[in-house]
């Protein structure tokens, strides 16, 4: 009897030591807050899809009248100053055209041949002229138009401090509401892929018109947790 009352406040003892030890390991005091910034910039760069469909009854003839329409296209954009490396082929297609049937089968009764580039514009203010000479050219393709800011990663840098910046002050609210104080960052994360740009597209076959590129937006959010303690 004297040994099982021995043991039994032995364990009651080990219990009670530990109790604290496993407070100190669980989860600290926090408050965690999320801080958002944004930054508006005119874009400096764009990019625009053009290129050129051809039909004819072969497939040898769709692809060399494509290939002749298409020559004219590089040429026009060489005109308005486009170098090599900005043009880049995004789509080329050389398909069948078949007979509408309604019985299932049909038959081939010619071919099209299709041929689409991308086009980097570094002079913003020559967008127009560029469309101007794809529709010249006789481009009855032009796609959508991407506008892009070539130092968006110098801009989200200023976005990311000032979306920090609001984390805390969003912290310091809580803190105060509570009766606590903030102590040192216990970690921050980025949500997403930050400064998602619009996209815009244009009717094939209609003339260039004025082209209003307004403003991009670059956003960060962050996720920002903070240490609390007493308040002093």
């Amino acid at each position: 009897m004297r040994l099982r009352a021995f043991l039994a406040a032995t364990v009651a003892a080990g219990a009670l030591l530990a109790a604290p030890a496993w407070a100190q390991n669980g989860p600290p005091a926090m408050i965690s807050v999320t801080g958002e910034a944004t930054v508006s910039v005119p874009p400096d760069l764009a990019e625009i899809e053009g290129g050129v469909t051809s039909d004819a009854k072969t497939a040898r003839e769709a692809s060399e009248a494509n290939n002749v329409a298409m020559g004219k296209l590089l040429l026009a954009l060489k005109g308005v100053n486009i170098e090599e490396k900005d043009i880049k082929t995004s789509r080329l297609s050389l398909q069948p055209q078949n007979a509408p049937n309604r019985t299932g089968s049909s038959a081939i009764v010619g071919y099209r041949a299709s041929n689409r580039v991308t086009i980097r514009v570094r002079d913003i203010t020559r967008l127009a002229n560029v469309i101007d000479a794809l529709v010249g050219a006789g481009a009855n393709e032009i796609g959508g138009i991407n506008f892009m800011v070539s130092q968006a990663s110098k801009l989200l840098d200023q976005a990311r401090e000032q979306a920090i910046a609001d984390a805390r002050r969003k912290a310091e609210i809580y803190a105060k509401a509570a009766g606590v104080t903030l102590g040192a960052p216990l970690g921050i994360t980025e949500e997403g892929s930050p400064g998602a740009l619009p996209y815009r597209r244009m009717s094939a076959g209609i003339a260039a018109a004025p082209v209003a590129q307004g403003e991009e937006t670059l956003g960060v959010t962050v996720n920002v947790s903070w240490a609390i303690k007493p308040a002093q």
